[in-house]
Order: C-alpha cells, then sequence, then structure tokens
C-alpha cells in the first residue's frame, strides 16, 4: 500500500463522519449513543481499510457497517429508546388531504416518472433522495429509514418502538407521500 494511501482513507473517514452522525442520531435519538455507533465504524473501517475494495462508494461501504452498529446499539439498548410521537396536530396530515379524494383516488395523476430503473442507477437521484430523506419529519424519517434502509421488518420496528402496526403504516404511508411530493418537485419536475 503506497504511503499517502491510508492518510487519504483517513482523510475520507473524516469528511464522512457528519453525514454518518446524521443518520446515526436520527435512528437512535441519542446524541452519546450515535456518537458510539459512528465511532465503532470508523474503527471497523480503520481497522481493516483493505475490506473496502472500492467495489462500492466508500461512504455506501460505511453505511452498511453502520447499519449493523445501529441495529445492535438498538437492541443493547431496547428498553431505552423513546419515540417522540410529536404533537396532536400531528395526527392529521394535510398532504394526505391534498393528494387523495373522498375516494382514495389520487386527486391529480402522479406525474410521469419516466423509467424509474434507469433513474436508480444515477448518482444525481440518491443526492436528491437523499435530501428529501432528510426533509421528513423526524418520527417519518427514522421509521422509514428503520423500515427501508436498516430493512428492519415491520414488527421488529413495532416491538422495538412499541407502536402498533397501525400507527407504523399510517406513519411509513405519509413518509413515502412525502417523498414522492419532494421527488416530483425536485426530481421528475427538473428533468
Amino acid at each position: 500500500m503506497h504511503t499517502d494511501q491510508p492518510v487519504e482513507f483517513e482523510h475520507q473517514l473524516v469528511a464522512l463522519r457528519g453525514y454518518l452522525m446524521r443518520f446515526a442520531r436520527l435512528q437512535l435519538r441519542n446524541e452519546a449513543w450515535a456518537e458510539d455507533a459512528v465511532s465503532e465504524t470508523l474503527l471497523a473501517a480503520l481497522a481493516k481499510p483493505l475490506a473496502f475494495e472500492a467495489r462500492s462508494q466508500l461512504k455506501t461501504w460505511l453505511v452498511g457497517i453502520l447499519k449493523h452498529k445501529i441495529i445492535d446499539s438498538m437492541r443493547q439498548r431496547q428498553r431505552e429508546v423513546v419515540l417522540d410521537t410529536g404533537s396532536e396536530d400531528d395526527s392529521t396530515d394535510p398532504l394526505e388531504h391534498m393528494a387523495f379524494k373522498r375516494d382514495g383516488h389520487f386527486a391529480e395523476k402522479p406525474a410521469d416518472w419516466g423509467n424509474p430503473e434507469q433513474d436508480l442507477n444515477s448518482r444525481q437521484f440518491f443526492v436528491i433522495l437523499e435530501a428529501c430523506t432528510d426533509k421528513l419529519p423526524a418520527v417519518q424519517g427514522r421509521l422509514f429509514l428503520m423500515r427501508e434502509w436498516l430493512e428492519l421488518s415491520s414488527e421488529a420496528i413495532c416491538k422495538e418502538l412499541n407502536l402498533t402496526p397501525t400507527n407504523l403504516y399510517v406513519q411509513l404511508h405519509r413518509a413515502r407521500l412525502r417523498l414522492r411530493e419532494c421527488l416530483e418537485l425536485n426530481w421528475f419536475a427538473a428533468r
């Protein structure tokens, strides 16, 4: 290994630390736990830098490690995790009333998304998706990431956060509506 490679690798890890902290904070809802998970992730990466074979982006590889650290942390602190369910005003989502008619059909036909499979290969798409995910309300963002990025089952999420399946599905539905709206405004309409 060239002498500059370990130093550059460390600099890249330092540069991605902020992103990893935001991801961990959203999931763990505790600064100290998030710090621990990110520190363990970075230590694991530093301990085995050759494990990163550049088959993916460094950020993707680190998020993969962090996912496991977050799940481990959630299991360890199962009884201590608290979900901020928000205020009473959160029970009615104005987006739902704008998106659907009384009969449950869309009020407006969704925009043409072109070829989503092709867009998934676009790095720009993932930048917009990440920004849209960051804009979600904290509870919805956390639940969406637990389900879609951490790939936890609905049952595990409900058990972990002491939620009813109905509440989980409502929050996930709202998150998906907001993501759809954000993607339509910032990605599909811009093309």
